[in-house]
């Protein structure tokens, strides 16, 4: 054993030598992952990237002399939790929000930031001003309608114009909640129920005149009428104007009215108001 060791000592001291260095060398990168090869301080190469020619897989470096930097590939967050901002309306809400960002320039990522982390760190006060800018310029009410919509696009296109700088693209930007402090809510709530009866007592002014508008119209149309039959046949509307006025003289009260109670009427046989109950004109 002794001799055999003696006579092949080298060639296993090589061949550990050599597996030591392979294993050193060979890097695996799978594709949930993106990486980077950085030489003395400068990247080299790039692998599994966006649009990129090396694929996933097994790859070799030189040991000890480069360094690989590896880069999530998937899509990362960015959260803003309970941040207080100000409305156009002077309204201070507490607003949640998130982005959604991934890593299209790992060579950028790593030259601007050094990590995701670094990314994160970078556009967290970006996403914070950008809000509170678009926010600003919108009323409470404005953000619980369509126009919210707009708002956060806004934000996206803002926040993605300058995460590029650091190899990201913003992907998503959505609000979670936005809800106003309690003493304001309550305040917000009196003030939506203030517009609101203010607005039903408009609606109702606006009924009330429109039908008084349409009485005085039906009256004017029906004075027209009596005036151009009492024109056309004055004994006519003489024998009209007697029924109307015997109908509310001796009607029983009609249903909602006050009951008049039960009282008589005595008038002579020739009394004058009962001339066309004789047929007499």
């Amino acid at each position: 054993m002794q001799r055999l060791w003696e006579e092949y000592r080298t060639i296993v001291i090589v061949l550990g030598i050599a597996l030591v260095a392979l294993m050193l060398s060979i890097y695996i990168v799978p594709e949930e992952e993106q990486a980077v090869v950085v030489r003395t301080g400068e990247p080299v190469a790039t692998v599994n990237t966006v649009g990129g020619d090396a694929k996933a897989g097994l790859y070799l470096r030189i040991p000890f002399i480069d360094s690989v930097r590896r880069v999530e590939k998937r899509l990362l967050d960015l959260e803003m939790n309970d941040e207080e901002v100000l409305s156009a309306d002077q309204q201070r809400l507490l607003v949640n929000a998130y982005a959604r960002f991934r890593i299209v320039d790992p060579v950028r990522m790593v030259e601007r930031a050094g990590s995701t982390d670094g990314v994160r760190n970078a556009l967290e006060p970006i996403l914070n001003s950008v809000l509170r800018q678009e926010l600003g310029r919108r009323t409470f009410q404005a953000m619980l309608t369509a126009e919210r919509g707009n708002a956060l696009a806004n934000v996206r296109a803002n926040l993605d114009r300058q995460a590029r700088q650091y190899g990201a693209e913003v992907v998503d930007v959505k609000i979670m909640r936005t809800d106003l402090p309690e003493a304001p809510l309550q305040s917000a709530f009196r003030r939506m129920e203030s517009d609101r009866e203010r607005e039903a007592r408009t609606i109702r002014a606006g009924g009330d005149r429109d039908a008084r508008i349409i009485r005085a119209e039906a009256d004017a149309s029906a004075a027209r009428i009596y005036a151009e039959s009492f024109g056309q046949d004055a004994d006519f509307y003489d024998f009209y104007r007697a029924m109307q006025s015997y109908d509310e003289t001796f009607r029983p009260a009609r249903q909602g009215e006050e009951a008049k109670g039960e009282s008589n009427i005595i008038l002579s046989p020739d009394n004058e108001y009962l001339r066309q109950f004789r047929g007499q004109r």
